[in-house]
C-alpha cells in the first residue's frame, strides 16, 4: 500500500461533497434542489477511491459495467419498496423540480445511488477488516429450515399489503428470508449459509454498511429543499433528522436485503457480479434494462400522483 496513491477521482470527489456541503448551508438554490445527488455520487466514488487505495482494487476498477449494473437494478430494487409505499403511506416527498422529464431523470440518478452505496461502504469495511475475527457457533441448515425462512418471508412481504398500520416494519427484512434460501439452493452467495460455517463476517459488514448508509441518507436529506418526510404509525413523534428513531433499526435489514435482491438477479444472469466480475460478462443483463424501463415509468407516475407532495 505505502507505493499506492489515492486515485484523482477519489481526491476530487471528497472536495466535490465538501464544496456542495458549503453550498448548500450557502442556500445555494439549484444544491438545495439537487442536493441528494449532489451528495451520494460524490461519497460512491470517494468511498471507491479509498478501497482502490487500501486494497488495490474496488468495484469501478474491477469491471465499470458491474458498477453500472448495480446502479441500474437499484433503480428496481428501490422503486419495489416505493410501490409498497402506496399501501404504507410512510413517506413522501416535497419540494420536487415540477418539469416532468428533469423529475424523472432524477429519480433515476437518485434511486441509481442506492446499491452502490451501501456495496460501496461494505467494501469499505472489509478494506478497513471490520469484525475480521468474528466467529458463530456453526450449524447444520436443513430443507425444514429453509423452506420455514422462505414462508417466513412470504409472510413479511404480504402482511403489509393487507394489514399496512401494524405490520409496516416486515417490509423491512421479508427479501431476506425469502430470497437468501433460494440463492443458497442455486448455489450463490448466501448470508445463511456463511453463518452456518460459522462466518458471520459479511453479515456484520453489511448490517453495518445499512447503520451508516441510513444515517447519511437522513443527515443529507434533512438539510436540503427537495427532501423526503415521514408519517409512520405509533413511532413518529421522536425524530433524529427527519427520520423517527425507531425507523432507523430499517436500514441494516434494508442493506441485507438489498444484497439478497441482487444475489438472486445475478444467479438469474440478468446482473453482473460486482465482487467477482467474470472475464466473459453475459450481455442479457442489458437486454433486461428494456423489461425495468415500464415498470420505471409506471411507478414514477403513481410517484407523482400519491407520494409526492409539493412541486417548485
Amino acid at each position: 500500500m505505502a507505493s499506492r496513491k489515492i486515485p484523482t477521482y477519489a481526491v476530487i470527489s471528497g472536495l466535490c461533497i465538501i464544496l456542495f456541503e458549503i453550498m448548500l448551508f450557502m442556500h445555494v438554490k439549484w444544491v438545495m434542489y439537487y442536493f441528494y445527488m449532489l451528495a451520494w455520487w460524490p461519497y460512491i466514488f470517494f468511498v471507491d477511491g479509498i478501497v482502490k487505495y487500501r486494497t488495490g482494487t474496488s468495484i469501478l476498477t474491477r469491471s465499470k459495467r458491474s458498477l453500472l449494473s448495480i446502479s441500474i437494478w437499484s433503480v428496481t430494487i428501490w422503486l419495489i419498496f416505493e410501490v409498497y409505499n402506496l399501501a404504507l403511506k410512510n413517506w413522501h416527498y416535497i419540494d420536487v423540480v415540477s418539469n416532468i422529464w428533469i423529475r424523472w431523470s432524477g429519480y433515476i440518478l437518485a434511486f441509481a445511488t442506492v446499491l452502490p452505496g451501501i456495496f460501496e461502504t461494505y467494501e469499505l469495511l472489509c478494506a478497513f477488516n471490520l469484525a475480521q475475527n468474528a466467529e458463530n457457533k456453526p450449524f447444520k441448515i436443513t430443507k425444514t429450515i429453509e423452506t420455514a425462512l422462505i414462508i417466513t418471508g412470504i409472510l413479511c412481504l404480504v402482511l403489509p399489503v393487507i394489514f399496512p398500520r401494524y405490520t409496516y416494519p416486515l417490509v423491512w427484512g421479508g427479501f431476506v428470508f425469502l430470497l437468501d434460501p433460494i440463492n443458497r439452493r442455486l448455489n450463490g452467495q448466501s448470508i445463511i449459509s456463511e453463518l452456518s460455517r460459522g462466518k458471520p463476517q459479511k453479515l456484520i459488514r453489511i448490517l453495518t454498511s445499512g447503520i451508516i448508509c441510513g444515517f447519511l441518507w437522513e443527515f443529507w436529506n434533512y438539510w436540503a429543499a427537495t427532501k423526503w418526510i415521514y408519517t409512520v404509525p405509533f413511532v413518529g413523534h421522536i425524530k433524529l433528522f427527519e427520520m423517527p428513531v425507531a425507523g432507523f433499526l430499517g436500514f441494516p435489514p434494508f442493506a441485507v436485503e438489498c444484497y439478497c435482491m441482487y444475489e438472486t438477479l445475478r444467479l438469474a444472469g440478468i446482473a453482473i457480479d460486482w465482487e467477482n466480475p467474470p472475464l466473459k460478462i453475459n450481455n442479457r443483463w442489458i437486454c433486461s434494462i428494456a423489461m425495468q424501463l415500464p415498470f420505471w415509468f409506471c411507478t414514477f407516475y403513481l410517484m407523482d400522483k400519491f407520494t409526492v407532495l409539493s412541486f417548485h
